[in-house]
């Protein structure tokens, strides 16, 4: 196959930079067969440890392990007592499960701009939309950079609000000497196979309300009540009783195996990626792209995405002509995010057009998601460094 330029790609179609590639080592492989020999395979004493370092990384009383973060966003919603009609404010640069998450609850989300320059919620836009309807915030450390969460726990104090934290991409963030997740009522995690560390498929729920952790317990099995969980245990039967309709959210000893391992090399990862992030922006810099700001003082950014903004008025061309080009240099790359009302099914059903977020549209016309994976080689990372700069120059 030919570069976008008739050339030569900068890499061999046998060698395509998968974006978002995770990092698996043979300690990872060797827990998942450890738990296919011992034939515990689903929820068991893995995911238990699993949830016991989590709590203890975060600092909280509670981290309940589930299957994906979208349920984690679902659970928390449901265990704050989002009601039909309820309003959820949120961001319209996310992920769909965002909102997806507040529709399934029953609530209505309520989207308010994000900011230019760090792509987050915005507080000023979040206080313009609140209204006696409003319930809760749910905020989006977006890249792995935290939330103005000053002002917007200064927010929800005043208007008597929830915060759930839409975490997936900021499992290392921390803002102020505190860790995201730890500001609002929820914090919420995933571990999908692109995320800083992966279980495959999976996420967690942290809080220190014992009444919220006790109601996600319950909803993430079938609505079972609390001592349902035991029955995987081994300190003897226990009959369970079905007192809701729940879900079926629970992880597996398989996830939790891949995940306690790589929950040890969090660090490692993270200053891989930061390397990489670092040495990005220094190679970029003189491209017509609008290059990821420097971490926000007394923060630390968990640098999930790299995320370049591309000049399109003095490039001349669109992001998605980028989007193209690079694929054909055989370099992995993503999109995010497209804004919420950019999607037809949220313009039909919550009444969104164009021209309502102008931020999140100038952003999501322009952005583009670099490979940015702790487990990329030098080489790698030279490659794409050339593919970027070879469609950006000509």
């Amino acid at each position: 196959m030919l570069a976008i330029d008739g050339g030569r790609p900068v890499r061999p179609k046998d060698r395509f930079i998968i974006f978002g590639a995770p990092c698996i080592g043979e300690e990872e492989i060797s827990e998942v067969v450890d738990s296919m020999r011992k034939r515990w395979i689903g929820t068991g004493p893995k995911v238990a440890r699993f949830e016991e370092v989590f709590r203890e990384l975060k600092g909280r009383r509670h981290a309940i392990a589930v299957n994906s973060c979208t349920a984690a966003l679902h659970l928390a919603i449901l265990a704050l007592g989002i009601r039909q009609g309820d309003e959820v404010i949120t961001t319209p640069m996310t992920f769909c499960a965002t909102v997806n998450a507040i529709i399934h609850a029953g609530g209505i989300p309520v989207l308010a701009d994000c900011e230019t320059d760090t792509m987050n919620i915005s507080p000023e836009e979040i206080e313009k939309k609140i209204t006696r309807k409003t319930k809760a915030i749910l905020v989006v450390h977006f890249a792995g950079r935290p939330c103005d969460m000053d002002a917007i726990m200064e927010l929800a104090r005043r208007y008597d609000l929830y915060v759930i934290e839409d975490c997936a991409h900021a499992i290392e963030a921390s803002y102020k000497g505190i860790q995201a997740g730890c500001f609002g009522d929820v914090g919420c995690f995933s571990f999908y196979v692109t995320k800083n560390i992966t279980t495959g498929e999976g996420g967690v729920i942290i809080t220190d309300n014992d009444r919220i952790a006790e109601r996600v317990k319950m909803l993430a099995l079938h609505g079972m009540s609390k001592d349902a969980w035991l029955r995987f245990s081994d300190q003897g039967y226990r009959h369970y009783e079905v007192i809701h309709a729940g879900f079926k959210y629970n992880m597996m000893d398989l996830q939790a195996a891949i995940g306690l391992h790589q929950l040890e090399k969090l660090q490692i990862f993270r200053k891989r990626r930061r390397e990489i992030w670092d040495y990005y922006n220094d190679r970029f810099a003189d491209l017509p792209v609008f290059l990821p700001p420097k971490p926000e003082p007394e923060t630390e950014h968990a640098y999930h995405l790299y995320t370049p903004l591309i000049d399109t008025d003095r490039f001349g061309k669109t992001r998605d002509w980028v989007l193209n080009a690079l694929t054909a240099e055989n370099v992995g790359c993503g999109v995010h995010y497209l804004p919420i009302h950019y999607h037809s099914f949220y313009k039909k059903n919550l009444g969104l057009k164009m021209g309502d977020f102008p931020a999140a549209e100038w952003i999501g016309n322009r952005t583009i998601s670099l490979p940015l994976s702790g487990c990329l080689t030098d080489d790698e990372v030279e490659d794409v460094v050339k593919a970027f700069r070879k469609v950006l120059t000509g």
